[in-house]
C-alpha cells in the first residue's frame, strides 16, 4: 500500500498547487466554470427541445432520460475532475517533457493525473448533478432499499469505469503519441452516448458498449433497473449489481496497460 498512498500524497500535493494558482485569479475561475457549465447544459438542452416535439424517445419519457443524462454525467464529472489532465500526456510523450516527471520522486501516473488540475470541470459535475436531483425530484419510482443504494453505487462506480478509460486512453498515447482525440472518443464520446437510452441505438452498438468496452454498466443496466426497465439485451436483472466488479476489473486492466506503456516509453532522444 506504499506505493498507493505515495501516489495520493504526491496527487493532492500537486493538486493543490494548480488549485491555488487558480484561486489567484478568482472571477477568471469562476468564469471558466460557468462556462464550462453552460456549455455542457447544451446537451440537455438539445434533449429538451427533442421533447418539444415529441412526447417519449425510444420509449423514454423525459424524466426517465434525464435520470440517465444526470447518471452519466455526474459519474463522468467525477472522474474528469481527478482524471480529466491524462489526455495532455500524448504532448509530453512527443516533445520528450514526460521526462522530467520521471526523474522526480513521485509515481509518474499522479503527476500526470494532477497536471494542471482543472477545477473549473466542476462546471461539469454540477450540471450534471442538478439534472440528476430534478429527475429523482419528478421521477414516480416505486424505492426500495436496493435501489436506493443503487443510486450511489452507480456514480461511484460510473466514475470508477471512466476513470479507467481515462488512464488506458492515456497509455495508449505512449504508443500513438498525441492521440488525445481517440482517447476523447471513448470518453466524452462514450458519456454522450449514455445520455440516451439504449432502445435508441442499434443492438450491435449495444452490445459493443456492454461486452467489448462496457460502459452499459456506468448507467445504463443500474439505472434501468431502478426505473424498473428490462434491458435490450435480454440480461438477468442482477448484472445490474455488477457495476463494482466491472469498475474494478477494468482499473486493474487499466493499471497493467499504464505500466506496460510507461515501460515502452523511449524519450525523445533529445
Amino acid at each position: 500500500m506504499s506505493p498507493v498512498r505515495e501516489g495520493l500524497r504526491a496527487y493532492r500535493l500537486i493538486s493543490a498547487m494548480w488549485i491555488r494558482s487558480l484561486m489567484a485569479y478568482r472571477v477568471s475561475f469562476a468564469m471558466t466554470a460557468f462556462g464550462n457549465f453552460a456549455v455542457t447544459a447544451f446537451d440537455f438542452v438539445a434533449i429538451l427541445l427533442m421533447f418539444s416535439q415529441v412526447d417519449r424517445l425510444g420509449g423514454y419519457s423525459l424524466a426517465e432520460i434525464a435520470f440517465l443524462y444526470g447518471a452519466s454525467c455526474t459519474a463522468f464529472g467525477l472522474a474528469d475532475v481527478a482524471l480529466g489532465s491524462m489526455d495532455r500526456l500524448g504532448r509530453r510523450v512527443r516533445d520528450g517533457t514526460l521526462d522530467t516527471l520521471l526523474v522526480r520522486p513521485a509515481p509518474v501516473l499522479a503527476q500526470v493525473a494532477a497536471d494542471r488540475f482543472g477545477l473549473h470541470r466542476v462546471g461539469r459535475l454540477a450540471q450534471g448533478t442538478l439534472v440528476l436531483t430534478y429527475a429523482l425530484v419528478v421521477l414516480d419510482i416505486d424505492w426500495t432499499p436496493l435501489k436506493v443504494l443503487m443510486v450511489p453505487l452507480m456514480l461511484l462506480c460510473g466514475a470508477g469505469i471512466f476513470a479507467a478509460v481515462f488512464v488506458g486512453g492515456a497509455a495508449f498515447q505512449f504508443v500513438a503519441q498525441d492521440a488525445a482525440e481517440v482517447q476523447n472518443a471513448f470518453t466524452y464520446g462514450g458519456t454522450t452516448l449514455l445520455q440516451y437510452p439504449p432502445t435508441v441505438f442499434a443492438k450491435d452498438l449495444v452490445r459493443g458498449v456492454t461486452f467489448v468496452l462496457p460502459l452499459a454498466f456506468v448507467n445504463w443496466l443500474p439505472a434501468l433497473y431502478v426505473l424498473g426497465r428490462p434491458y435490450p439485451l435480454d440480461l438477468p436483472s442482477w448484472t445490474a449489481f455488477t457495476p463494482p466488479l466491472v469498475a474494478a476489473a477494468l482499473l486493474a486492466l487499466a493499471g497493467v496497460l499504464w505500466r506496460a506503456g510507461l515501460r515502452s516509453y523511449r524519450s525523445t532522444g533529445s
